[in-house]
Parts: structure tokens; sequence; C-alpha cells
């Protein structure tokens, strides 16, 4: 893992540095904007991981999964956003080296735990409705946990890995300064792959297959001759549009706010990058982190439940995480 430290004059030889000045009234809105987003995104979080944890009817395989991908959100949220904006708004990195080194393996190591709970999300939706009876035999809340834990330490190894041996720290040491952290093209185009095409490949084909699989038991629910036929209709209808419309907010939201980056990555060799477009494509990246408990929680009626218990502060009540909640 190499440090360099670089000039001003010399950094900007390779990157447009940008000189801002803004009134006061805009700097605080600034700040005050960072501060509702940072909020959002670890209450929202939080209260996901609260509602899992407590409530013992939530305890299930999917949840597991929902609970990681909060985790790694809300440590996003914790660690990594406020760091970020205050060095987009400052157009200045004023913080120290060590600080610099910590920024970037907890933006790297969380943003792509993240990426890859998503991924096993898909892969454990796809299981679930294409190997229902297998599934239920095969996979249990502990199985599910040992899988949890296994894409944690593998994305942290493998961060550890690429950051200590293909990389180096370039830290601009006068204001304005900056903090990156570059590889060489052979291990820019790995890690592009396994962080970003290989798991919006999965989420992609997965998600379709899915819809796919829940069109074909909607049209097979169709033609059951019972006389309870029209109320099956209705709500297998109803669950069909409620699920194509969750699952394309997902893969939409998903590559609105990873491509951006991963297109800045790939051209930044062979064009001028404005620094401050890069900044604003990174925290496009964090964003996403604020905007997946919408996803995966306010579409449903489970979590305004456990959100309403947990506000109330009706959680410390004795029994309370025997209620049913579903």
């Amino acid at each position: 893992m190499n440090i360099t430290r670089i000039n001003q004059r010399d950094f900007c030889l390779q990157f447009h540095c940008p000189e801002r000045s803004v009134s006061t009234a805009v700097y605080v809105l600034l700040y005050v904007s960072a501060a509702a987003v940072v909020l959002l995104t670890v209450c929202g979080n939080l209260l996901i991981i609260i509602s899992v944890c407590h409530f013992k009817q939530l305890h299930t395989p999917t949840n597991m999964l929902i609970l990681s991908l909060a985790v790694s959100d809300f440590l996003v949220g914790l660690l990594v956003i406020p760091i970020a904006v205050i060095w987009m708004i400052e157009s200045c990195w004023i913080f120290n080296a060590a600080c610099c080194i910590f920024s970037i393996l907890t933006s790297y190591f969380l943003t792509t735990t993240s990426i890859f709970n998503v991924a096993l999300i898909a892969v454990e939706r796809y299981f679930a409705l294409s190997n229902p009876f297998l599934y239920t035999k095969a996979v249990s809340v502990k199985t599910m946990c040992f899988v949890v834990a296994s894409n944690w330490f593998t994305v942290l190894f493998y961060n550890l890995a690429l950051q200590y041996f293909n990389g180096h720290f370039v830290i601009l040491v006068m204001c304005p300064g900056d903090c990156f952290f570059v590889l060489d093209e052979s291990w820019s185009l790995v890690d592009l792959i396994l962080t970003f095409v290989f798991p919006c490949a999965v989420i992609v084909i997965l998600y379709a297959s899915v819809f796919v699989i829940a069109r074909k038991h909607a049209t097979a629910i169709r033609g059951l001759k019972t006389q309870a036929r029209s109320k099956i209709m209705t709500e297998s209808m109803k669950s069909e549009r409620k699920a194509a419309k969750v699952l394309g907010i997902l893969v939409s939201v998903f590559l609105a706010c990873l491509l951006p980056y991963f297109i800045y990555t790939v051209l930044g060799r062979v064009i001028e990058i404005e620094l401050g477009s890069f900044q604003k494509v990174l925290m496009l990246v964090y964003l996403n982190s604020t905007i997946n408990p919408i996803i995966y929680a306010l579409f449903y009626p489970w979590f305004r439940r456990c959100v309403k218990l947990t506000l109330t502060l009706k959680i410390f009540n004795t029994y309370s995480s025997l209620i049913r909640v579903l």
C-alpha cells in the first residue's frame, strides 16, 4: 500500500480543480441538506435494523439479507457520507492522511458490500420462487446468516488485498486538497468487472427471471376453475403489479446510482475529469444507501407497522417482540 503526497500544481495538471466561492446562505443550506441526507440514511436503515432484530416474526432468511443490506447502508451513512459531503462542499480535503486512508477503506468496503447484498437478495428471491420446496428445506435463518457473514468477510478480504497490493493513495497536502485511491489499468478493469458488471448482471438477469416466474404463477392461478377464482385472480394480479413496480424501481435506482461512477472510472484514463463532477458521481453511489431503505422497506406494510411501534416506544413493552407485524 503506497501513500503518494503531491502538491496542488502537479495534481491540477491531471484534474481540473474548480474554485468555488458561495454565499453564506448557500453554504449553510448545503450543510443543512447534507445533514438531512446523513440523518435520513442513518435513521432509515437503523429503523430496518431494529425492526428485523426485534420482531421475531421477521426472523426469516429473506430478512437476514435485508438486515445485512441495512447494516452496510447504515455504516455508509454514519462513516462515509459525512466526510464525503464535507469534502465536496469545502472543495478541499481538510482532514489528515490517516483520515483519508480510513475514508477510502470504509468507502470501498461498505459500498461493495451493499452492492453484493443486493445481488444476494436477487439470488435468494430467484431460488425461493423457482424451487420453493427445495428452498424451504435447504435455506434457514442460520444458513442465511452464514451466507451473510461469508459475504462480509470475502468483500473485506478482497478490498484489503486490492488496496494493499495493487494501488496507491494520492493525498494532496495543501488546500485545496484531495484524497484518491488509484489502481493501475489492469486491476481497475478487474475491479470494475467484479464490483459492478458481475453483480449488476446477476441482479438484472435474476430479477427479470423472477418477474417471468411471477407472471407464469399468476397465469396458472387464472386458469384455476374454482368458486374463489375471481378473488384469487384479483389478488394475484395485484401481487404481480406490485412485484413489477418494486423490482423496476430497484433495478432502475441501482443502475442510476452506480452506472455514472463506473463510467467515470473507465473514461477517466482517456479524458480529462473535472474534480467536482467526479465527487458528484461518487456521492450518487453513496446516496444509493439512502434510497435502499425506501425501496426495500417503505413499500411494505410490515415496515410501516414496525416504525410506528418503534417510534411510539411500544417495543419496550413486555413480549413486544412477539407482536404480529405481517
